[in-house]
C-alpha cells in the first residue's frame, strides 16, 4: 500500500470549543424535547436523532472523513466556558490522577453498558427515558473531565473519544491537527488536509495500547450479537418460539449473558488465530504475540466499520425518513422549517422482492469491501512487524481464514430469518 499523498490547501477552521458548543446546544434542545416533547419515539427527535443520526451515520461518516468528535463532542465548549467564568483550570489541570493500572477500564465499562442499553434494555427509545440517560450520562462525563482532566479522561475513560479516534484512522481524508486536544486547536489556518488510501493512517501510527484493542473488539462482538440475537437460531437455542416472540422483556436474562459472552467468543477467535500465525512465523515470545494482536487490530476496524454500517442500512433508510420529517418540526409545533414535515415514511422498497434484493446486495457489498480491507491492511502491518514477506505472510494464514469466516458469518446473519 503506497504513502502517496494529495495535499490539499489550508483552510480556518473554527475553534473546538465553538463547535463543540454549538453541539452541546443542540444536545440540550434535543433533551428538552425528550422531556417534554411528544412520547412517541418515531416522532420525538431525541430517539431518532441519537440512534439514527450519530450512532448509524455519524459513525460511518467518520470513516470516509475522519475523526470529527473532538470539534463535535458536547463537553469541551462547556469546560472552555467553566472556566471562563469561574477562572480556574477545570478540565486543564487533574484534580486527581487516573490510576495508571486502570489502563482503559473505564472506557470498555461504560461502552459495554452503553451496548447493554441499546441491545438488551426494556425500552432504549422512550423518549423520557433516554432524557435521563442521555443527561446523566453528560453530566458524569463532565465530571470526571473535571476531576481527572479532558486530556487523561478522552484519551482513557470516554468510550467514544477512543472509539471514534480510531475509526478515524481508517479515513481517506486526514489532518494534520486531527490528533490535538481540543486545548491544542485553535481553529487557525496552516493545518493541512491529506487525501491518500485508506487505512493509511493505521500503518504509520503506533501500536495500540491493549485497551483500545480490545475495545474494538468490543465493539464488534456486540454488534454481532445484535444481528444474532434476533435470528431464530438464537431465539431457538433460548427456548423462544421466534414466531410468538415474547418481546425484550422475555429475553433481557439471555441477552445480557449473550451479550457478555459474545465478545470473549469473538476475541477468543481473533487471539487464537493471530497467536497461531505469529507461531508459524517464527514468533515465540508471549510479549511480541501480544504486540501483533493489539498492532493487528487496525485491521479489525475497517470489518467493524462495514458491519455497523451493513447491519443497520435497512434501520438508516427507513428511520432516516422519519428524521427528515423531525428536523422541520422538532417540537411537534406545527412548523415545516425544511419543507419536510409531511414527509410520507414508506417501507415499500422492504415489502417486494426486488427492493429486498437491491437492500440485500448493498449490504452485501459493504461487507466484502470491509473485509477486503480489512485483509490487505492486516498484511501490510504484519510486514512491518515481520520485515519479510514469507514470515508476513505466514502470519496472516490462520486471521485470513477468522475474516473469511467472520465474513460468511455476516452475510449470513443478513439473510437469516429473524424476530424482534
Amino acid at each position: 500500500m503506497s504513502s502517496a499523498k494529495i495535499t490539499l490547501a489550508a483552510l480556518p477552521r473554527p475553534p473546538l470549543a465553538v463547535t463543540s458548543t454549538l453541539s452541546f446546544i443542540i444536545l440540550a434542545l434535543l433533551i428538552a424535547a425528550g422531556r417534554w416533547g411528544t412520547t412517541d419515539p418515531l416522532e420525538n427527535p431525541l430517539p431518532i436523532f441519537l440512534w439514527v443520526f450519530w450512532w448509524v451515520i455519524f459513525t460511518t461518516i467518520q470513516a470516509l472523513t475522519g475523526n470529527l468528535w473532538p470539534a463535535l463532542n458536547p463537553w469541551t465548549g462547556p469546560l472552555a466556558l467553566l472556566r471562563r467564568i469561574t477562572r480556574l483550570p477545570l478540565g486543564n489541570r487533574p484534580i486527581l490522577t487516573l490510576p495508571a493500572s486502570l489502563g482503559h477500564f473505564p472506557a470498555i465499562a461504560l461502552f459495554f453498558c452503553f451496548a447493554w442499553f441499546e441491545l438488551v434494555s426494556l425500552a432504549p427509545e422512550d423518549p423520557p427515558g433516554l432524557t435521563l440517560v442521555v443527561g446523566a450520562y453528560w453530566l458524569f462525563t463532565l465530571v470526571a473531565m473535571i476531576l481527572f482532566g479532558e486530556e487523561a479522561w478522552n484519551a482513557r475513560g470516554e468510550p467514544f473519544a477512543i472509539y471514534f479516534r480510531m475509526i478515524g484512522m481508517l479515513a481517506p481524508i486526514h489532518r494534520n491537527d486531527a490528533g490535538k486536544m481540543p486545548a491544542e486547536n485553535t481553529g487557525k489556518a496552516g493545518s493541512s488536509t491529506h487525501v491518500t488510501w485508506p487505512g493509511q493512517y493505521c500503518l504509520e501510527s503506533g501500536t495500540p495500547p491493549l485497551g483500545a484493542a480490545i475495545l474494538i473488539l468490543l465493539s464488534l462482538g456486540t454488534a454481532s450479537f445484535d444481528g444474532f440475537s434476533e435470528t431464530f437460531t438464537w431465539l431457538g437455542f433460548i427456548g423462544v418460539n421466534p414466531l410468538d416472540f415474547p418481546g425484550r422483556s422475555g429475553v433481557m436474562s439471555e441477552n445480557t449473558i449473550g451479550l457478555l459472552i459474545a465478545p470473549f467468543l469473538l476475541g477468543g477467535l481473533y487471539l487464537a488465530a493471530v497467536a497461531g500465525g505469529a507461531w508459524l512465523a517464527g514468533e515465540r515470545s508471549s510479549k511480541g504475540m501480544v504486540e501483533l494482536a493489539c498492532r493487528l487490530v487496525y485491521s479489525i476496524l475497517p470489518i467493524a466499520v462495514a458491519f455497523h454500517a451493513a447491519h443497520y442500512l435497512t434501520l438508516m433508510l427507513v428511520n432516516g425518513q422519519y428524521l427528515l420529517a423531525i428536523l422541520s418540526d422538532p417540537f411537534g409545533l406545527g412548523w415545516n422549517l425544511f419543507g419536510t414535515a409531511h414527509w410520507h415514511v414508506t417501507t415499500s422498497f422492504l415489502t417486494n422482492l426486488d427492493g429486498a434484493r437491491k437492500v440485500w446486495i448493498a449490504q452485501t457489498v459493504i461487507i466484502v469491501i470491509g473485509h477486503c480491507i480489512g485483509i490487505l491492511l492486516a498484511h501490510m502491518l504484519a510486514l512491518r512487524h515481520f520485515n519479510t514477506g514469507r514470515r508476513a505472510a505466514l502470519s496472516q494464514i490462520f486471521l485470513a481464514l477468522a475474516m473469511v469466516f467472520y465474513t460468511v458469518f455476516g452475510l449470513w446473519l443478513l439473510s437469516t430469518p429473524s424476530a424482534g
